[in-house]
């Protein structure tokens, strides 16, 4: 019954538009006031609880970090790099995007801050090459999933503390299964440009010469260094991934305030006010989750679903199957981080009993929950790439279909591949 309680109250609440954090803590609230020996007080100390992590500091300083490189010339010079690289590449400024994408990802820790900072400068620039506005707003919103795939990762932050699991090598599995996705991203897009081809849309432009490609680079180096520097720092033990997004932080503002000079000091406050507003909303639904995943703990669901599971088959892949679907309909319905903050815990009985690896499980999830991103009815990456792009939303949402099953495709592979997540950090860091 209380089950039912917990699980009813919060569906319900969602299906009527409750915000998440909101719908948590009520269910969890019905759910104590139903058990005889609980009381209120384990809900609170349960928000406490979940919000008092050092790690999640992590999730403050690269938001923020976020949002001042994306206002401060840094995004701009990153796409100007991407443009002369791959500009005349197969795919012409359909690569590019989606390379500007992955440089991004890089260094802002989030899909809709990709989504956004890139955006406005490509979505423009697609449609005066002759790509279709709609096409092009759903290029930029599945590579906006990068955000969260390429290290530094917020969502990567919030799995490892779910799931107990070593931030340092999370991040390190991420990079290669990041690259997978943005080559099969490049690929669709060459070959659906093969097919539509028009005059218009074929990039005149002679090769780059070696002297654009210095300007550009120099013109850039700073920003290319910042994934370097705070990577570098984490890999190297010389900074915690925490202590790394104070890092980060400092940087974007020497490089944007005092080098670049294209961000004022007096838009500051109003920046941090708009990263808090954004993080409030994502701790409200971390810490409420706890207390929900304490009643699921006393209930013994997780160990329940684990033994009806394996009871069911104990073919791993089967289950891993099974998981991905569960997966890809919860990320249609529920955004990213509640999705991991309720999940893990209930999942990871059944990956430990499988043998599966649970920093190679952690990316596996965190690129199932982002193709719901990019998938209707709560695709959070379309709704911001149809604002920056004006486009109409219905119009997005058709697009999109073939960039979902590309994205399906690349997950199937990191999925039954496991060492594209594991050869990283088994290499450099000796992880087993």
């Amino acid at each position: 019954m209380t089950s039912l309680i917990l699980f009813a109250g919060f569906f319900s609440m969602l299906l009527i538009g409750v915000p998440i954090g909101i719908a948590l803590g009520s269910a969890s609230l019905l759910a104590i006031m139903y058990i005889p020996f609980l009381k209120p007080d384990l809900y609170a100390l349960g928000l406490v609880s979940g919000i008092n992590s050092f790690t999640l500091i992590a999730v403050v300083l690269f938001t923020l970090a976020g949002n001042i490189m994306s206002k401060g010339g840094i995004s701009k010079r990153l796409i100007a790099v991407a443009d002369t690289l791959f500009g005349r590449a197969p795919g012409d400024l359909g690569t590019v995007t989606i390379m500007a994408c992955l440089f991004f990802a890089a260094i802002s820790g989030t899909g809709s801050a990709t989504v956004a900072a890139v955006g406005l400068a490509m979505i423009p620039a697609l449609v005066q090459r002759g790509y279709d506005r709609a096409y092009a707003g759903a290029m930029v919103a599945s590579a906006g999933g990068l955000g969260v795939m390429i290290p530094p990762s917020v969502v990567m932050i919030v799995y490892a503390v779910a799931a107990g699991v070593s931030v340092t090598a999370l991040f390190m599995a991420g990079i290669l299964p990041g690259i997978v996705i943005a080559i099969t991203l490049i690929t669709y897009n060459y070959f659906h440009r093969r097919q539509n081809r028009h005059a218009h849309m074929v990039d005149t432009r002679a090769p780059a010469t070696y002297k654009e490609i210095f300007h550009v680079l120099n013109e850039a180096k700073l920003a290319l260094i910042m994934p370097i520097v705070i990577l570098g720092g984490i890999y190297g033990g010389i900074v915690t991934p925490t202590e790394s997004s104070a890092v980060a932080v400092v940087y974007a503002l020497i490089v944007s305030c005092l080098v670049y000079r294209e961000l004022p000091m007096k838009q500051l406050p109003k920046i941090m006010l708009e990263s808090a507003m954004l993080v409030s909303a994502v701790l409200v639904i971390i810490g409420a989750s706890v207390a929900f995943g304490r009643i699921i703990a006393l209930e013994k669901i997780p160990t329940e679903l684990a033994q009806f599971v394996l009871s069911s088959t104990e073919n791993k892949y089967f289950v891993l199957i099974a998981i991905l679907v569960l997966l890809l309909i919860i990320g249609t319905f529920l955004e990213t981080l509640a999705s991991i903050v309720i999940l893990t815990p209930v999942l990871l009985p059944v990956l430990t009993k499988l043998g599966v690896d649970l920093v190679h499980f952690g990316i596996v999830m965190i690129v199932a929950l982002a193709i719901g991103f990019v998938t209707p009815p709560l695709g959070a990456n379309l709704f911001m790439a149809a604002q920056v792009g004006e486009i109409p939303f219905e119009k997005i949402a058709k697009r999109i279909l073939p960039w979902v099953i590309t994205l399906i495709g690349a997950l199937l592979l990191i999925t039954f591949i496991p060492q594209i997540s594991l050869f990283l950090p088994e290499y450099f860091l000796g992880y087993k």
